[in-house]
């Protein structure tokens, strides 16, 4: 591998609100990162619990920031604040309560230079909240394309790498609406004409069964909203889409 002089930066956004029970097992993800060119941007959105308290134990390591939004103003927002702070040529996003391995960014960095690729996401395992995996993994498709990701959101989060010299920072600024995340990767899929994937679990989510992604009537009026009000899809259009969404995620969480 590369020394870290020689590997472009990647920038990591965190964005963090209330994060104090899972922020050191995460970030501690990142410092475990074998490829080592890297800053953590942790964007504080007014958290009230001790998570910048649990931050101060790590900023002694100059690659990891502390921001402080002025207001509450939601995960986008915060996401946004810290893309424009963002000096790497890559982008990833990483959400306070998720955890890589410690290959994720060797591994994707060196498959996008080698794709020459915008964009990518990869493969993830469930995990319990104390951060074990459980066995259940999410493999993801080869690429994606705009229409295909209309039908499966299989594209999480915390596992999106971008490649800022081939989008733009507008260009992967999240819209301020429920499922932003979402509604960002069909934003960049309407640029290019595909991400591509490593279909391995190199992130591990951990499901809380009392989370927003976890409400099941929450994340279909998301969808929903999404490709009527955001993708401004007709009725039939949208029904068509949402019955392979719902298939889809379905499957995923069995």
């Amino acid at each position: 591998m590369k020394t870290a002089k020689n590997e472009p930066l990647v920038s990591i956004i965190v964005p963090v609100y209330n994060a104090g029970l899972f922020l050191d097992s995460t970030i501690e993800s990142v410092l475990a990162q074998t490829y080592e060119n890297w800053e953590l941007i942790l964007v504080n959105d007014r958290s009230t619990d001790g998570s910048k308290f649990v931050a101060e134990d790590y900023l002694s390591d100059k690659r990891i920031h502390w921001i402080d939004m002025k207001q509450n103003s939601g995960a986008a927002t915060s996401r946004n604040a810290g893309i424009e702070l963002a000096k790497g040529r890559y982008i990833a996003f990483l959400d306070a309560d998720d955890l890589w391995d410690k290959e994720k960014l060797a591994k994707q960095i060196a498959f996008m230079q080698k794709k020459d690729c915008a964009f990518s996401f990869t493969g993830y395992e469930f995990a319990t909240p104390s951060g074990v995996p459980n066995g259940k993994k999410v493999n993801v498709p080869e690429t994606i394309a705009y229409k295909q990701a209309l039908k499966n959101t299989t594209i999480f989060t915390s596992t999106v790498i971008f490649d800022t010299k081939k989008l733009s920072k507008e260009n992967i600024m999240m819209p301020v609406v429920p499922s932003e995340d979402t509604a960002t990767w069909w934003q960049v899929l309407k640029i290019i004409p595909k991400a591509y994937s490593i279909n391995e679990p190199l992130t591990y989510y951990r499901r809380n069964a009392g989370s927003l992604s976890a409400n099941k009537k929450a994340a279909i009026h998301r969808i929903w909203n999404l490709y009527r009000n955001v993708e401004k899809l007709n009725a039939i259009k949208s029904c068509y889409y949402f019955t392979f969404w719902a298939f889809n995620a379905t499957r995923r969480r069995v």
